[in-house]
């Protein structure tokens, strides 16, 4: 890691300090570390809210997909349905036979 050579000075009422510096005690870190890994790992809720949009809409192109997969083997059954009522009825015609001249 490169070695800290900026300062950054951030205000707390005195409750929030002692408070931030016991969390820093039990995790073994000094606070200026806590803070770092905090504000790195900081995720706003307008993120959020841009993340479950993105999420809703990827749900809505799987649940468009799998209709139109549904619909594609619904039509497939249809088909090979009517296959087989036509091999069927060609297989109960008898064959003609072909006079040679």
């Amino acid at each position: 890691m490169a070695a800290a050579i900026e300062r950054i000075v951030v205000q707390a009422t005195a409750k929030d300090k002692k408070a931030i510096a016991a969390k820093a005690r039990r995790l073994g870190l000094p606070v200026s570390e806590l803070m770092r890994r905090g504000a790195f790992e900081y995720q706003s809720r307008e993120q959020d809210a841009e993340l479950a949009s993105l999420a809703d809409a990827a749900k809505a192109a799987a649940d468009r997909a799998a209709a139109s997969i549904d619909d594609a083997l619904a039509f497939i059954e249809a088909s090979n349905r009517r296959i087989d009522a036509m091999q069927a009825k060609a297989a109960r015609q008898p064959t003609r036979t072909r006079k040679v001249a």
